[in-house]
C-alpha cells in the first residue's frame, strides 16, 4: 500500500492536503488508518447485484460527502467503526468469497482507496475472480477514476444533485453536479454500461456502470433535472435507479429540511419523467422503500433485511 497518498490526502474533491499518516483527519475525519462500521451478505442492493446470495458488502467509516440527510449516518456523519489493518481486510474478503457472494461492494470507499487498491490487487494475485463494485456518491475526484477502473469492474455512483444551491445546502459543495457528470463520464467512458443487464438479479452484473438517484422530499425539479441531464449526456441505455427510500433521520430535524418522507405523488412524476425520456434499464421502488434496509449501525446485523433474505 502507497501509504504517501495519505500523507497529504488529496483522494476526493475535497483535496484537504492533511496528513492522514499523523492522526490529522480531513472532511471524511478519518485518519489513515482503515474503520469499517459493518461487513457481511448484504441484500438491499438492486437484484443486479444482491442476486441469491447477497453483495459481500464493506460499509468504511466517514464520507467524503456527508450529506446531512444520509441514512448511513452513523458511519457517515458520526464516523461509527473499527480499525482493520490490510490483513484483516483481506481475511474479511476471502470470508465473503468462501459464503458465495456475487461481488464485492465497498461502500463510501474514495477516502480508503489505498488500502482497497491493495486488496484488490492481493485478491486478483491469488486467482479471485469475483467482480469488484466501487459503491459510491457521484462526488469522486475525477483525476481518481482511471487508477479505480484498472481494479474496479462495477461502479455504481449516486447522481444526487442537478441542483448546485441544493448541494451547497446538503453537502457543502455547489460543484457536486459539475464533479458528478465529468465522473461519471469517465467511469462510463471506461466501463461501459452494466452487463448483463438482469432485472430478475438471476444473471448477476459483471462489469459497467449504473446510476442511482434518491428522490428527495420537496425537490422533484431536482430530479426530475437529474434525468433530463443524464438522458442529454448518456442517452437512454443508461442503467438507472431511482429510489424513493428516504427516511429522515435525526439530523434532518436538527436542520429543519426534509423532514418527511417522499410523497407518492412527486415520486411518481418522477417515474413519469423517466417513461417520458425514454430510459430502458431501470429499476424503480414504488413501495416507497423497505424499511427493513434502514440501517442501525450499533447492531452486528445493521439490516434486518439482511435476516429475512438468507
Amino acid at each position: 500500500m502507497n501509504a504517501n497518498e495519505y500523507q497529504e490526502c488529496r483522494l476526493c474533491p475535497r483535496q484537504c492536503d492533511v496528513n492522514r499518516s499523523e492522526g490529522q483527519r480531513g472532511y471524511c475525519q478519518e485518519t489513515a488508518v482503515c474503520r469499517i462500521a459493518s461487513v457481511g451478505p448484504h441484500f438491499g442492493e438492486e437484484p443486479s447485484f444482491s442476486g441469491r446470495h447477497g453483495s459481500g458488502a464493506f460499509f468504511f467509516s466517514g464520507c467524503s460527502s456527508r450529506c446531512i440527510f444520509c441514512q448511513n449516518y452513523q458511519i457517515s456523519l458520526e464516523n461509527k467503526g473499527y480499525e482493520v489493518d490490510e490483513a484483516e481486510l483481506f481475511r474479511l474478503a476471502l470470508s465473503l468469497i468462501g459464503q458465495g457472494v456475487h461481488n464485492l461492494n465497498f461502500v463510501t470507499p474514495d477516502h480508503f482507496w489505498p488500502h482497497i487498491r491493495t486488496l484488490c490487487e492481493n485478491l486478483r494475485a491469488r486467482g479471485e475472480t469475483i467482480p469488484f463494485l466501487l459503491n459510491c456518491s457521484g462526488y469522486q475526484e475525477p483525476a481518481m477514476i482511471e487508477a479505480y477502473a484498472r481494479l474496479i469492474d462495477i461502479f455504481m455512483p449516486d447522481f444526487k444533485f442537478a441542483d448546485p444551491q441544493l448541494a451547497g445546502q446538503c453537502m457543502h459543495d455547489a460543484r457536486y453536479p459539475v464533479i458528478a457528470l465529468e465522473s461519471l463520464r469517465k467511469m462510463i467512458e471506461l466501463n461501459g454500461f452494466l452487463t448483463p443487464w438482469d432485472p430478475t438479479g438471476q444473471e448477476t452484473a459483471r462489469h459497467g456502470v449504473l446510476v442511482r438517484h434518491l428522490v428527495l422530499p420537496g425537490c422533484v425539479e431536482n430530479s426530475l433535472n437529474v434525468l433530463r441531464q443524464l438522458a442529454a449526456e448518456f442517452g437512454r441505455k443508461l442503467p438507472l435507479s431511482i429510489m424513493s427510500q428516504f427516511e429522515p433521520i435525526p439530523n434532518c430535524e436538527t436542520c429543519r429540511l426534509f423532514t418527511t418522507r417522499v410523497a407518492a405523488a412527486d415520486y411518481r412524476r418522477v417515474c413519469d419523467e423517466v417513461e417520458s425520456l425514454g430510459f430502458e434499464n431501470v429499476y424503480i421502488q414504488p413501495d416507497l422503500g423497505d424499511m427493513d434496509f434502514m440501517p442501525d449501525f450499533n447492531r452486528d446485523e445493521p439490516f434486518d433485511g439482511n435476516k429475512r433474505d438468507k
